[in-house]
């Protein structure tokens, strides 16, 4: 695990933001799910930075990197690092809300963006059409607004299975790494406190304008309209294709690292030396 005292910090318009810096060579971005932190991403960061310069950032709210204090947009804080440390274009793989980070940055700063991976993820106006994950979001909220922090985080863990397991059918050891890093933000905010977050609208409209190789990488145990807006996003996109990992749920880095690490080093390859 990451200490905090081997993060970097930038020095935003509204508080700072933290972030990991290692390896050294192309740029890739890593992009956390909601409610976590740059931690998620534990597994992969080492084997990115025997071959990459890696940042794995948290995004405002999480983690380490300070609250909102007024309205903000994610790719407007990404973008801001990526120009305040002189780097890029990049590679961004964001998992779930990370997801949405990076294609929402694709679309507004495309000179700063290479590729992108999206695991759990499509556009950041995502409507929720599975009964199932519809439930969940609500009662996640609703709980999550109440107060109640062991019935929000076992929605969490509950989530991380997808709709067809339960919690107990993963292993422990993510269970416990996801509740370490949720409690650690949870712990950052006040119930019913105001959300900051401006979300970008009409993305469905902009994403054939992304103009970079996409990969979707999907847990194929992950709820159905997750998977086929995915998939839309992968036949919308100019370069696009989308993958299936079996076993896994909304969290492929974490339930299949191997395979997962294996897609991401192939994409990277395939950006050095297209076709």
């Amino acid at each position: 695990m990451t200490a905090a005292s081997e993060l970097s910090f930038f020095a935003s318009a509204d508080g700072e933001i933290a972030y990991l810096d290692t390896g050294a060579g192309d740029l890739v971005v890593l992009l956390h799910a909601g409610y976590v932190d740059h931690r998620l991403f534990a597994a992969q960061t080492p084997v990115l930075a025997a071959g990459h310069r890696v940042l794995a950032v948290d995004i405002r709210g999480h983690g380490w990197t300070a609250n909102a204090t007024r309205p903000f947009r994610w790719a407007d804080d990404l973008a801001a690092l990526l120009r305040h440390l002189d780097v890029g274009p990049a590679v961004l793989v964001g998992v779930s809300m990370g997801g949405a980070v990076a294609g929402d940055t694709a679309i507004e700063y495309p000179e700063l963006v290479r590729g992108i991976v999206l695991s759990g993820a499509s556009v950041s106006d995502f409507q929720y059409t599975h009964e199932a994950t519809r439930k969940v979001v609500e009662d996640s909220q609703r709980t999550l607004h109440s107060g109640d922090i062991e019935g929000w985080l076992k929605i969490f863990l509950g989530s991380a299975a997808g709709p067809f397991r339960s919690p107990d059918e993963l292993d422990p050891r993510i269970l416990d790494h996801l509740r370490e890093m949720a409690l650690h933000t949870i712990a950052k905010h006040t119930p019913g406190e105001r959300n900051w977050h401006v979300p970008m609208s009409d993305t469905w409209a902009r994403v054939p304008k992304i103009d970079v190789p996409v990969l979707m990488v999907n847990g194929a145990l992950d709820s159905p309209d997750l998977i086929e807006d995915a998939e839309r996003f992968a036949r919308t996109a100019r370069h696009g294709r989308s993958v299936l990992v079996e076993g896994a749920a909304h969290f492929p880095n974490l339930e299949r690292p191997e395979e997962f690490d294996a897609l991401l080093l192939e994409f990277l390859r395939g950006l050095r030396h297209p076709g």
